[in-house]
């Protein structure tokens, strides 16, 4: 049945992360194949609840938006499709208080520019625009030969399939978190470069001191950057090393920042969110003949561990202090 799979997007402010848990329950009484999304969003596959209720993907979205807004004092935005992906795209387009569905996942994507599509990042953008395939209706009517001969042969087969709306992957209850996300929201139309950039530090400082003291590493940085219009832009680059070094952090965050070229841009709010997280011990770390990073990063475990016993704010980045 298409349109099963909702992606629900919750208005969840930083502060209020810890109510997830209790919203995922929420999910959990319509449907067991939950999966989690930190900080904000899940994932449920309601196969099984449109047959035992007897409603539609709309109906049950209804429903679970009124009770989280009535139980948790929750809004939400949710996305559904016949996959995941579809979900998450068509929630990301969907309205708080609304509901996107989507059933012909190939005319959702056809007019979406294909910097749209999961994995495709500013390069391999820039690179399918100068061979004129710019939306993913362009790309899913090229031949796959010649998508594969523009970003290579499995890139390309997943690109094209994704332009066409092929999703392969599943809903997986109880997944382990694969990411993790730090919010700065600013109260009014921020244009200054300066501030944005302190918001990122900020963020990037949360995501290291976070990510250290659950002993996790990330392989990847994406950064979304929210307008006063609603829309955002996303971008993401994978890093050098998997890392969970706050200046490592802070510094590809400047760069998809730098790269957004923003100017006078009237901006809402920053997330960084930290991907493809696994265990630290079971990274490899490249060593520095630079003392400058063997200094930062002991100064970082003493901070750390300040942190940890006199709370977060113990030690902060002196640019933040004021």
């Amino acid at each position: 049945m298409t349109g099963t799979v909702l992606c629900v997007r919750f208005g969840l402010a930083p502060a209020d992360e810890a109510l997830l848990p209790d919203l995922l329950a929420l999910l959990g009484g319509f449907t067991p194949v939950v999966q989690a999304e930190p900080p904000d969003a899940a994932l449920a596959d309601l196969g099984g609840a449109v047959r035992y209720f007897g409603r539609g993907p709309a109906e049950l979205a209804a429903v679970i938006r009124v009770r989280a807004l009535a139980l948790y004092g929750v809004d939400c935005a949710i996305g559904a499709g016949p996959g995941p992906r579809t979900a998450r795209m068509a929630a990301r387009r969907a309205a708080p208080g609304t509901t996107l569905v989507v059933d012909d996942p190939a005319a959702f994507l056809r007019d979406l520019p294909a910097a749209a599509l999961d994995g495709v990042g500013p390069a391999t953008a820039r690179t399918l625009r100068s061979y004129g395939l710019d939306t993913a209706g362009r790309v899913a009517d090229a031949p796959l030969a010649v998508v594969q001969r523009i970003v290579g042969a499995r890139a390309g087969r997943d690109l094209w399939e994704r332009a066409r709306g092929v999703d392969r992957t599943r809903v997986v209850p109880n997944a382990a978190a694969r990411s993790v996300a730090a919010e700065r929201s600013f109260p009014h139309d921020e244009l200054d470069r300066d501030r944005h950039r302190r918001a990122l530090l900020s963020a990037a400082q949360e995501l290291g001191a976070r990510m250290r003291a659950d002993g996790q590493v990330c392989r990847a940085l994406t950064l979304t950057v929210r307008y006063a219009d609603r829309s955002t832009t996303t971008r993401e680059r994978t890093l050098r090393e998997p890392t969970a070094h706050s200046a490592e952090l802070t510094s590809v965050a400047y760069a998809l920042h730098d790269g957004l070229a923003l100017q006078r841009a009237r901006v809402r709010g920053v997330t960084l969110r930290a991907e493809g997280l696994a265990p630290a011990e079971r990274a490899a770390h490249q060593l520095s003949l630079d003392p400058t990073d063997d200094k930062a990063r002991r100064l970082e475990a003493v901070a750390d561990r300040a942190r940890a016993r006199f709370g977060p704010d113990a030690i902060i980045p002196g640019s933040l202090a004021a």
